[in-house]
């Protein structure tokens, strides 16, 4: 069997959608004497004929149509491939503007200086905020994408926003050094109730809140803030108790104030955080790099 050219396909396929020769070959910027005769080659290497010629043009037929949708996978699939290359050749030039809830950044703070370095043309813009924050940002173009909890009920209202896994995680409860709880590997729910708890003000982490006290009954929230500081002031001088994601305590020091407990409670479910996108616009190809090289560091980590 004689090599099929990917030229052969670029012609069937403007056939196709033209519905004449002269057209495909104007086109394509070629002879006309060249797409018949390509095309002739293709029809006697295949045993099929492809397309009904007359003097109104050019129509596939049935098994020519059947060739012609494969040719566009083709085709298309070429593209992808030339676009991924794209990716990884060259200098890489344009802005990433990327958008987090607390703990991300921090955590991978290695893996977007490694970037920066293997990628100094691309200007990076990071902004630690909310979950309904970050998706307000996206929808409306202010990031192109953000770090949060992936979790269904949220991005089911959301049909507009794309979205990818990257960690898997769980809640824990962080206390102070000097709390006999420390000497704890674990703490439930009616334990945490008798405790004040200071918390980060985002939407997953409430949405969690809420579902423990629909089973377990309110909880002593002290108060609800940004500021990661007063927080960890709050929980190491020992005046309340903090619930928050598993790698966001990540960076800590092994002689850190504050020790990490289990969450021991039914339904304390691994989460997802993951990345999301705008539907509505192509992804800059420097987010795509982005996107593929946090891929593949947090699989080798």
């Amino acid at each position: 069997m004689r090599i099929i050219h990917l030229e052969q396909l670029e012609f069937i396929v403007e056939v196709a959608k033209t519905g004449s020769l002269t057209q495909a070959a104007k086109n394509c910027h070629v002879t006309l004497s060249a797409v018949s005769q390509s095309l002739s080659n293709l029809e006697a290497e295949l045993g099929v004929t492809l397309f009904a010629r007359s003097r109104n043009g050019a129509t596939a037929t049935v098994e020519g149509q059947a060739i012609v949708d494969k040719a566009v996978e083709v085709l298309q699939k070429l593209q992808e491939l030339k676009q991924e290359a794209q990716l990884f050749t060259g200098i890489q030039r344009g802005e990433l503007r990327m958008a987090a809830i607390p703990g991300p950044l921090s955590l991978l703070i290695h893996t977007i200086i490694r970037f920066k370095r293997d990628y100094p043309h691309i200007e990076m813009v990071m902004t630690e905020k909310s979950t309904r924050e970050i998706m307000d940002d996206v929808l409306h173009h202010r990031a192109d994408i953000g770090l949060i909890i992936l979790y269904e009920d949220m991005l089911s209202k959301h049909g507009s926003l794309s979205f990818g896994k990257l960690l898997e995680g769980r809640m824990v409860v962080g206390v102070s050094k000097q709390s006999p709880l420390a000497l704890r590997k674990s703490i439930t729910p009616q334990q945490l109730m008798q405790l004040p708890i200071v918390l980060y003000k985002d939407d997953y982490l409430k949405f969690f809140i809420e579902q423990m006290e629909q089973d377990y009954g309110p909880f002593q929230i002290i108060f609800h803030t940004n500021n990661l500081v007063a927080i960890q002031k709050s929980v190491a001088d020992n005046l309340a108790v903090t619930v928050g994601l598993d790698f966001s305590f990540n960076t800590q020091s092994q002689d850190s104030e504050i020790i990490l407990l289990q969450l021991d409670m039914p339904g304390n479910q691994p989460f997802q955080l993951g990345w999301i996108s705008s539907n509505e616009s192509m992804l800059p190809a420097a987010s795509q790099l982005f996107i593929k090289w946090l891929n593949h560091e947090l699989q080798e980590s």
